[in-house]
C-alpha cells in the first residue's frame, strides 16, 4: 500500500477479495455546450466516448468510433490506465449502461436508464431516475452473491459540471470545486451552466436529483447502496457527487465506500476534490501514478494536468498497487498497450 496516499480515512484491504471492476457508462447533453468538456475531439463525439471508452477497456480496440477516444489535444482516453492495471490483477470487468446515447458494441448489463439532458432545462424524468435508482440497487445486491469488494468507475463527458450542479443542489458548498480533463479549466462556463440550473429547484429530494443529476450518479449510488460488500469509487470530484447522493438516499451505505482517485486529481490546484469529500465525509485515496519519464509525448502530458482521471483509473491502478505493483509497472503496461495502438493506427 506504500503506493496508495490516503487522505481521508482509510483504505480498506484490496487483496486477497473477490472483485469486481464494473464501468459504468452514461451521456449528457450538458457535453454538447461548447467549451465545457475536452472529453472527446468535438462536443458531438463526446456521445461516442463512453461507448468506446467500454470497448477499448473490454477489447483492446473500439468497434464504435475507428480510433480510441482523444482529447482535441491527442492525448489518449484514461481507459488505457484501467485496462493496463486490470490486465495486471486479472479480475473481471462488466460494463453497466446507464444512460449512454450510443451503446456499445459489446456485452453489457442495461439497467432502463436513458441519457441525460441539459440540466439548464432539466436531466432527467423523475420515472426515469427512480428507475436507474431502483435497478442499480437491485443489481448490487445480485453482485454480492459472488463478489465483495465492488470498484465502480465511469465515462460520462461533461460529468464534473452535472456533478457540480447536483453537489449544489443538495446544499453543498461545491462551485468552481470540481476538476476538469483540461489544464485550463472552464470554470466560468461551468458555473454560468450550473447557477442556471439550480434556479427554480423543486424542494423534495428526487426532484432536485432529476433535475441535476445525470444517470452515472444515480447508477453510482445505487450500487453502492444495494451491495453488501466494500466499494471503490474509481473517480475523481464526480465521485463526491455520487457520495452526496448515497448519504442523502442511505447514509449508511457511506460506511463502505471510498474514493480513490489519481494524484493528478488530488494535486489539480483548479479543483478541490479534498473539500468536497470532507463536506460530504467519505473515505478519499489516491494512487501516485507517475507518468514524467513517458517516453510518449501524449502520456507525459497527464503530468501536465491533461485529462488526470476517467473510467476507473484511481481505482483501477490502486488496486494493482495494492497488490505489489509499482508505478513504473503500471507505467510500463500503459506503455505497452500505448505502442500497440500507435502502430495499429499506423
Amino acid at each position: 500500500m506504500q503506493y496508495i496516499k490516503e487522505i481521508l480515512g482509510s483504505v480498506k484491504d484490496l487483496k486477497d477479495r473477490r472483485t469486481l471492476f464494473t464501468l459504468v457508462i452514461a451521456t449528457t447533453d450538458v457535453s454538447l455546450i461548447p467549451g465545457i468538456t475536452v472529453a472527446g475531439a468535438t462536443p458531438e463525439l463526446t456521445h461516442f466516448t463512453p461507448a468506446a471508452d467500454a470497448e477499448f477497456l473490454i477489447l483492446g480496440k473500439c468497434r464504435s468510433i475507428n480510433t480510441i477516444p482523444i482529447t482535441p489535444d491527442g492525448i489518449p482516453t484514461p481507459a488505457i490506465i484501467t485496462r493496463a492495471s486490470l490486465e495486471l490483477v486479472k479480475i473481471p470487468k462488466l460494463i453497466i449502461n446507464a444512460g449512454s446515447r450510443v451503446i456499445p458494441r459489446l456485452p453489457i448489463i442495461d439497467i432502463g436508464g436513458e441519457p441525460g439532458g441539459d440540466i439548464r432545462k432539466f436531466s432527467l424524468r423523475k420515472e426515469a431516475a427512480q428507475k436507474i435508482l431502483e435497478n442499480s440497487i437491485i443489481l448490487g445486491e445480485e453482485l454480492s452473491k459472488s463478489f465483495d469488494l465492488l470498484i465502480i468507475g465511469e465515462s460520462i463527458p461533461a460529468g464534473t459540471t452535472t456533478a457540480m450542479a447536483l453537489l449544489t443542489g443538495l446544499g453543498y458548498d461545491a462551485l468552481d470545486k470540481v476538476s476538469s480533463a483540461s489544464p485550463q479549466n472552464p470554470k466560468d462556463l461551468k458555473r454560468k451552466v450550473v447557477l442556471e440550473a439550480i434556479k427554480d429547484l423543486p424542494e423534495d429530494t428526487l426532484g432536485k436529483v432529476s433535475k441535476l443529476a445525470d444517470p452515472m450518479l444515480l447508477a453510482a449510488a445505487g450500487l453502492t447502496i444495494g451491495f453488501k460488500g466494500d466499494v471503490v469509487l474509481a473517480g475523481g470530484t464526480q465521485m463526491t457527487a455520487a457520495s452526496a447522493l448515497i448519504r442523502e438516499l442511505d447514509k449508511s451505505a457511506l460506511t463502505k465506500a471510498t474514493i480513490i482517485t489519481t494524484k493528478w486529481i488530488v494535486e489539480d490546484t483548479s479543483s478541490d476534490i479534498v473539500s468536497l469529500a470532507k463536506q460530504v465525509g467519505v473515505s478519499l485515496a489516491a494512487s501516485t501514478l507517475d507518468f514524467s519519464r513517458s517516453k510518449f509525448e501524449g502520456l507525459r502530458a497527464y503530468e501536465k494536468g491533461y485529462v488526470k482521471e476517467g473510467v476507473g483509473a484511481g481505482g483501477a491502478s490502486g488496486l494493482a498497487l495494492a497488490h505489489g505493483y509499482t508505478p513504473e509497472d503500471i507505467l510500463n503496461k500503459v506503455e505497452e498497450i500505448y505502442s500497440q495502438l500507435m502502430s495499429n493506427n499506423k
